[in-house]
């Protein structure tokens, strides 16, 4: 006699909606590519702009990154950095990690996918997965593309460093690759956010423009200095500090702080995504 806990021959959870499908559905719709080339196309647009702008160098007794963004190609990915990591960067894990699920109930296929049958669990693992390694993705592709671009525009050379002294390439590229592991750390406050309101609402626009909001409202409240050491519970407090891993010396504590903040917040944003969804009357 059969019963409710019997399962189909051959089903196995484990194997469905397998990450590589996952992967090929979101490459292949039109935020994905034309996020991608909004990202490859922005050292382009600052190439451009020092172009007609000329040296940003030698405008202040105070010498800054930006005003070395012209001195090799490792300097200018590090500009791109720089100017894309408070805002730019948001975006594309806002929207990969917001539309996810979100998108699914505004077409009426998350419960088809469901009843194929995903379990909730599964589905929810496999597109985080793929959607934090989509904005890894974007992330990698800004400094990559800056490099390349740098390169050939301004030779490629150690990298300058603001303060004095520089870094030769092979320590440059290093440091760099730190500096964007740990802005995507950064940026798991956002992806949780996104993530778990994407869980939350029918509603794709809803879900990344929330949280790119509270991302902002983030920002706007570490610029309260009357704050005082209240801001150093606020993600976007730490947000530059991988600029410390390009120093001749780099100092490390601000940016173990701001991983371990931004982890911590992460953590608790996906299990109340996890929840909720297992909790989540799907009719849509």
């Amino acid at each position: 006699m059969s019963t409710l806990t019997e399962v189909a021959s051959g089903y196995q959870a484990g194997r469905t909606l397998p990450l590589r499908v996952e992967l090929v559905r979101q490459l292949g719709r039109r935020r994905t590519l034309v996020m991608g080339a909004i990202l490859a196309v922005l050292p382009f647009v600052l190439l451009i702009a020092f172009a007609v702008g000329g040296d940003p160098g030698g405008r202040g007794d105070r010498v800054t990154l930006m005003d070395t963004a012209t001195a090799s190609g490792a300097n200018f990915a590090a500009v791109n950095l720089f100017v894309s990591a408070g805002f730019l960067l948001v975006i594309p894990v806002a929207l990969f990690c917001g539309d996810t699920v979100a998108s699914e109930a505004s077409w009426s296929s998350l419960r088809y996918l469901l009843a194929a049958p995903v379990p909730r669990a599964r589905l929810l693992w496999s597109k985080l997965v793929v959607a934090l390694g989509l904005s890894l993705a974007a992330m990698v592709l800004l400094p990559l593309v800056a490099l390349a671009v740098g390169t050939a525009a301004y030779g490629g050379g150690p990298l300058r460093i603001p303060t004095g002294g520089a870094l030769d390439t092979g320590t440059a590229a290093q440091r760099l690759l730190v500096a964007v592991a740990y802005l995507f750390v950064s940026q798991l406050v956002t992806a949780g956010l996104a993530f778990w309101l994407s869980t939350m609402t029918d509603a794709p626009l809803g879900a990344v423009g929330g949280a790119v909001g509270l991302t902002i409202v983030g920002n706007v409240l570490d610029a309260v200095t009357a704050l005082g050491h209240w801001r150093d519970f606020l993600p976007a407090h730490w947000q530059f500090a991988w600029a410390d891993a390009v120093q001749p010396t780099p100092e490390w504590s601000g940016m173990i702080q701001g991983a371990a903040l931004s982890v911590t917040y992460a953590l608790v944003l996906f299990a109340l995504a996890f929840r909720n969804f297992s909790r989540k009357d799907v009719v849509s």
